[in-house]
């Protein structure tokens, strides 16, 4: 079974979300699909201005229309026997193969994918936000269950993140509440802007490992600034290995900290 690759594209016009969303894909119009989901609106009380949604499908090699070959033409019939004249030999050039790139397997874009890009995609458009939503399963969890990874990418989406992540986590916190209910399903989103999750993550396990050190030489506990729960799991998992420190939770939302302690302790 073929996959699928499809991308949302939220825009003022038609033509400029086609457009973006071709630049994103790399592609040219005659290899993808075209779907409008929402023609735009003027939006409450018409103060916004209008945005349309569209989503792009990339047509699979296989569903490019097939060139029929060149009938060769019927011999002539001459009305006199005339010796024909040697023509050159036509040396036919074989096509040379196109050179196909080997990616890695990616897993089906199913229904559920798409449910979850179009809540999402709605959320930006009532924030008046424009910007290219792409979904797609993570790690089974323990229980079986796959998370679902929400990328976002586009221009001035800053204000998504907010300080500390905490606008970005209450967007996440809603999609999830979103997509679940509406597919009668518990559904874990991790949403992400820009790649503003991974370079955090590679930030905190680099600064848990430097405070893990210290706490190792000097043998005083550290305390961490106040994190989002999913901020300090990245702690606990990153130092849960180390072999002179262990890693605990102290207070009460929103303010719990997590502590880096000597193992003697």
């Amino acid at each position: 079974m073929n996959e699928k690759t499809t991308l949302e594209i939220i825009a003022p016009t038609v033509e400029e979300a086609i457009a973006q969303g071709l630049a994103q894909l790399g592609l040219t119009a005659d290899a993808v699909s075209v779907e409008v989901l929402d023609a735009g609106n003027k939006g409450l009380f018409g103060l916004r201005k209008p945005q349309v949604r569209v989503r792009l499908t990339v047509v699979p090699p296989g569903g490019a229309i097939e060139t029929k070959p060149e009938s060769t033409p019927a011999p002539r019939r001459e009305a006199k026997r005339v010796e024909p004249k040697p023509e050159p030999k036509r040396v036919e050039k074989k096509p040379e193969p196109v050179p196909v790139e080997k990616s890695e397997p990616q897993p089906e874009h199913d229904a559920l994918l798409n449910h979850t890009e179009e809540v999402v995609s709605k959320m930006l458009h009532l924030l008046n936000l424009e910007a290219q939503v792409s979904a797609h399963y993570g790690e089974a969890e323990r229980d079986d269950r796959r998370n679902i990874h929400v990328d976002i990418r586009g221009n001035d989406l800053s204000v998504l993140i907010g300080r500390r992540s905490e606008t970005l986590t209450a967007f996440q916190y809603v999609a999830s509440l979103i997509v679940g209910k509406e597919t009668e399903q518990f559904i874990q989103l991790t949403v992400d802007v820009e790649g503003y999750r991974d370079r955090r993550e590679k930030q905190l396990v680099q600064m848990a490992k430097r405070m893990a050190d210290q706490v190792a030489k000097n043998g005083r506990r550290q305390t961490l600034e106040p994190m989002p729960s999913g901020e300090r799991r990245v702690i606990h998992i990153a130092l849960r290995d180390h072999p002179a420190v262990k890693t605990e939770s102290t207070g009460e939302e929103p303010y719990r900290k997590v502590m880096i302690v000597p193992k003697e302790d």
